[in-house]
């Protein structure tokens, strides 16, 4: 089981002794001879910051190697991003009824909106599986299993309705599927081990949570 990655309190600190590291090794190329010498034998030393309130401490670089949190994925983080791009196809797939549907130009600007958001957001989470080792292929669960998804009554309504109604179920079925990615993404924060896939969440909480407070206000 992968170690839990560190606070985020501790992550500044972290970052600067990952840059430590690297600097380190930029400087032992730098030196002369004799230094590269040494450097090679020993090490540069690395100066890892402390906790608030905490000194310094001087490391060497395989014990500043260890300090850094290893946030190797677990399978939350593989289920999220899995789920998450099958999430965002369909909101994509909602959007796209939009242009020929809608009254709306409100509407129809916010769905030009979300699909210019998600698209990029699904590659990158494709991409991320493939450099993990993964692919996109989600098990256990249903289509309908994960928050927020439309039902096929749902799509069927939308396929149907034209004008008003159609910009008031959009808005109605598109606030309920974003906000099951913001509960996705909230949950992944606390059970994932992965920085990227953390850092992916967070994204989908800021962006999903502006544009429900701009479809409720609508």
């Amino acid at each position: 089981m992968p170690v839990r990655r560190a606070s985020r309190t501790f992550r500044p600190a972290l970052a600067v002794l990952a840059l430590a590291l690297a600097a380190g090794a930029c400087d032992s190329g730098s030196s002369s001879d004799t230094d590269a010498k040494s450097a090679k034998a020993t090490g540069p030393s690395v100066i890892a910051p402390g906790l608030p309130g905490e000194a310094a401490r001087t490391l060497t670089p395989e014990e500043a190697k260890a300090e850094l949190p290893d946030d190797s994925p677990n399978s939350a983080d593989i289920a999220y991003v899995r789920r998450m791009i099958e999430h965002h196809a369909q909101a994509i797939e909602i959007t796209e009824l939009v242009p020929k549907r809608a009254e709306s130009k409100p509407v129809k600007l916010l769905a030009e909106r979300i699909a210019a958001a998600q698209r990029p957001e699904i590659s990158a989470m494709q991409g991320w599986l493939k450099e993990n080792g993964e692919d996109e292929k989600s098990t256990g669960h249903s289509h309908e299993a994960m928050p927020g998804m439309a039902t096929e009554a749902q799509l069927a309504n939308l396929r149907a309705a034209k004008g008003k109604a159609f910009d008031e179920l959009f808005l109605t079925v598109m606030i309920t599927h974003h906000e099951g990615a913001v509960t996705m993404a909230t949950e992944v924060k606390g059970q994932g081990n992965n920085v990227r896939v953390e850092e992916m969440a967070d994204d989908v909480i800021a962006q999903q949570t502006t544009e429900i407070n701009r479809m409720r206000g609508m």
